[in-house]
Order: C-alpha cells, then sequence, then structure tokens
C-alpha cells in the first residue's frame, strides 16, 4: 500500500501520526511540505480527496492568516488555495493519502479509518 503524509516534523500531531503509521508497519512518503510545498493540483486534489474547501484546510491560528486577511468572504477559492502555496504554514497538518483517500491526523488516529 502506498501512504503518503504532508509532515512537519515540529508539530507533535504530525510526529505522533507518522509514529502511528510506522507503528502499523507502514513505510509512508514523507513529504516535509514546508520545505517543497505541494503543487497547486496536488492541493486541489488533497482538498476535493477530503471534500473540504480551502479555507476549512487553513491554519486560521497563524499570524499570516491574520496579516493577509484570509478570513475575508469576498476571497476565491482560488486565491486562498495560491495563499497556502506562498505560505505553506498555513496548511493543515499531517494530512495522510492512501487507498485513493485523504484524512487529517488530529487526532493521529483519524488517519486509520482510511487505511
Amino acid at each position: 500500500m502506498s501512504v503518503k503524509i504532508y509532515h512537519n516534523p515540529r508539530c507533535s500531531k504530525s510526529r505522533q501520526t507518522l509514529q502511528l503509521l510506522e507503528e502499523k508497519g507502514l513505510q509512508p512518503e514523507v513529504v516535509e511540505y514546508l520545505k517543497a510545498a505541494p503543487s497547486k493540483a496536488e492541493l486541489e486534489s488533497v482538498l476535493a480527496l477530503l471534500r473540504l474547501n480551502p479555507r476549512e484546510l487553513m491554519r486560521k491560528g497563524e499570524a499570516i492568516y491574520k496579516e493577509l486577511q484570509l478570513g475575508d468572504d469576498a476571497l476565491s477559492d482560488d486565491q486562498l488555495i495560491d495563499a497556502m502555496l506562498q505560505h505553506p504554514i498555513l496548511i493543515e497538518r499531517p494530512i495522510v493519502l492512501a487507498n485513493g483517500k485523504a484524512a487529517i491526523g488530529r487526532p493521529p488516529e483519524s488517519v486509520l479509518d482510511i487505511l
């Protein structure tokens, strides 16, 4: 089974989710998205798999969210996606992809449903 995790090693939930996958005997492809942001197509695919709109995948507590006024309802989905690509810290984490499905590891056990 091919498993991918969008991972931030500084995030405890992300580390716990990665550990959980490894405990299940999986060797996920680890994408440190803060170093290598996903492409627009990848992010759109993740959003579709999660059945979320862009704002629902954003970390609203990040300073850059407020700084860029991303809570403005006038912003289009494309504008929000572009903001996440330019500032990947805005992307909720961790995200696990497996079996043509996606899940956010909050709590980490929630990713078990897609394995």
